[in-house]
């Protein structure tokens, strides 16, 4: 009895561990029953019939990924790779489904997702597939739906990816981008110097008309000066032609003066006495004088004439 006490023992340590067993959380356990589909178990604690009942499988009910790359022509005969992503997990009510339908999942999901894409890129230029990339992933999320729910998975979310044209379409596309962009900033270096004319030349016209106005109040303001200094020699007894006699010759040297005082300027001064000064200056009185009584005729006779 000794003897058959550990083969006992030992027997039941067995059956007791072979009936126990523990599932992960989300994850489903397939009990098979003399090889035939028995039952699933779900996470926890679980039993089974040793010897009559084993665990055939386990399937993760976790969202799992798989990446596809397809290699596809465009409608302008450009050559694109796409990699599609594809989320997708086992419907939990469905897990009997799901493994005994299907060995290989992924190689399915793959093919139908081969499938649609060489079926919608051909349809679209180049340009449209960057464009409408959802519509494309909308398009493999349909498809893969109606075929895969009855193999027990669900398509939680189709994306793609990545669109990868050939090396020597990526070169050209960023030549047309680098060239367009030139054009853009040549344009705009146009707008700004075609803005810059227009505004030096409404800059310079202000200029002139300020200074035109600088130069009347100048010159009004001189009149105005030779007028008050033609009443102030009035009152001293020096008529009006002596008087603008003087103020010109006064004039004259106020200019030579202003000439030698520049440093850089050169002023020659013509052999002169005071003799000749005061004959230059009887001279504009006379000068005056006949100008003053030729005006004074002709605004006689112009009286004579209105009569």
């Amino acid at each position: 009895m000794s003897l058959f006490l550990p083969i006992i023992l030992g027997l039941s340590f067995l059956l007791i561990y072979g009936a126990v067993f523990i599932v992960k959380q989300q994850t489903a356990v397939i009990i098979e029953t003399f090889g035939r589909f028995g039952s699933i178990r779900q996470s926890g604690l679980q039993f089974k019939v040793p010897l009559i009942q084993r665990i055939a499988g386990r399937l993760s009910l976790k969202i799992q990924q798989l990446d596809v790359i397809i290699e596809t022509k465009t409608l302008d005969d450009v050559f694109v790779k796409l990699k599609v992503s594809v989320q997708f997990k086992v419907i939990k009510n469905k897990v009997e489904d799901a493994f005994y339908k299907l060995d290989y999942p992924h190689d399915q999901i793959t093919s139908y997702v081969f499938d649609v894409v060489r079926a919608e890129v051909p349809k679209m230029k180049l340009d449209d597939v960057f464009v409408k990339k959802d519509d494309i992933a909308i398009a493999v999320k349909s498809e893969l739906n109606d075929a895969m729910f009855n193999y027990g998975y669900d398509i939680i979310k189709t994306l793609v990816t990545d669109i990868d044209p050939d090396a020597q379409v990526k070169a050209a596309m960023n030549r047309i981008n680098a060239a367009d962009r030139e054009k853009t900033a040549a344009q705009y270096e146009g707008d700004a110097a075609r803005i810059l004319i227009v505004e030096k030349a409404k800059a310079e016209a202000e200029s002139k008309r300020l200074q035109g106005q600088g130069i009347a109040d100048q010159r009004r303001e001189i009149a105005r000066g030779l007028e008050e200094s033609v009443e102030v020699l009035n009152k001293v007894g020096i008529n009006s032609q002596e008087a603008s006699a003087l103020i010109v010759v006064t004039q004259h040297y106020d200019t030579l003066q202003s000439i030698g005082q520049e440093t850089n300027s050169n002023l020659i001064l013509l052999p002169n006495s005071p003799q000749a000064g005061s004959q230059m200056l009887n001279d504009m009185v006379a000068s005056f004088t006949a100008s003053n009584q030729i005006g004074e005729a002709m605004k006689n006779n112009k009286k004579k004439l209105d009569k």
